[in-house]
């Protein structure tokens, strides 16, 4: 689940038994199934175990597909009202939408590392991850729209995207796209390779004053950008195993939070190359 930290955290505590829930043979929340198996645990579950809070109510029962939906629609609602705040600061004040758009980057970064490395779960800091991913995501978008020539290429985009995730989730589902180990490290160093690139494109963009950086709006550039859409979209594919895995092993209620929150993570991505794409088909 390297694609993406919020699926690498539920990766790492299925391995761990879910901080002592028991990561393995859950296939049903029966109160049976609720109990681990303390024959197949190592001594570190074990201890995992021993040290946790007993498992309440809300904790014994499993995440499921429909409270991963319907917790990806809730953080997509508020990314879309907090997404139409940036975009009306950003069309009545610039430099403060400029504010927003970087520290809506920044803020994401921090509060994403802080998900997917905190030793508890935190719903609160989800929800304020998708109310500054929302920001962020507005005063962009409003960027983009209001350059000469791009009038119309937010609507594209969003159209583009939606598009994909439909796209993504059918071939996935009927087993055109089948994630395997192989599929998931040349996945994995793919994406590592862009962040990088990704980083020293955003220095040099910045250095030079450039709008997209290297390739500019050249052939280059469309190639770039071209390969960026492909990861992403890609990345959904990941995504979509990740959360069937997570609903097999038996992870508990909560984690619906991170899954739902992983995957809007992927979205606002492939959106925002999609921006970049389109813009530089314009130019």
């Amino acid at each position: 689940m390297a694609s993406n930290p919020a699926f690498n955290r539920i990766e790492k505590d299925a391995q761990s038994g879910y901080a002592g829930f028991g990561g393995q043979g859950y296939s049903s929340p029966s109160p049976m199934s609720a109990q681990p198996n303390m024959a197949e645990m190592t001594p570190q579950q074990l201890q995992d175990l021993y040290n946790g809070p007993s498992a309440g109510p809300v904790d014994t029962r499993r995440v499921t597909m429909d409270d991963v939906i319907m917790k990806t629609l809730g953080l997509f609602a508020i990314v879309l009202v907090t997404g139409a705040v940036g975009w009306t600061v950003a069309s009545a004040n610039p430099g403060l939408g400029f504010a927003l758009w970087m520290g809506g980057m920044i803020g994401t970064l921090v509060l994403g590392l802080v998900i997917a490395f905190k030793k508890t779960l935190s719903v609160p800091l989800i929800i304020a991850y998708a109310a500054v991913e929302g920001l962020f995501v507005g005063a962009v978008s409003q960027f983009f729209n209001s350059q000469p020539g791009w009038e119309g290429i937010v609507g594209q985009a969003v159209l583009a995207t939606l598009s994909v995730f439909v796209g993504m989730f059918l071939a996935y589902k009927f087993g055109l796209i089948k994630v395997t180990a192989k599929f998931r490290r040349m996945m994995t160093m793919a994406i590592i390779g862009y962040a990088i690139f990704a980083v020293v494109n955003f220095i040099y963009a910045m250095v030079t004053n450039t709008p997209f950086g290297i390739g500019g709006t050249g052939m280059l550039g469309i190639g770039i950008s071209v390969f960026a859409v492909g990861l992403a979209s890609f990345s959904l594919a990941l995504d979509f195993d990740s959360i069937e895995q997570a609903i097999r092993t038996g992870a508990p209620a909560k984690y619906s939070w991170l899954l739902a929150h992983g995957l809007i993570v992927t979205l606002v991505w492939l959106y925002i190359e999609f921006l970049r794409l389109f813009a530089r088909l314009r130019e």
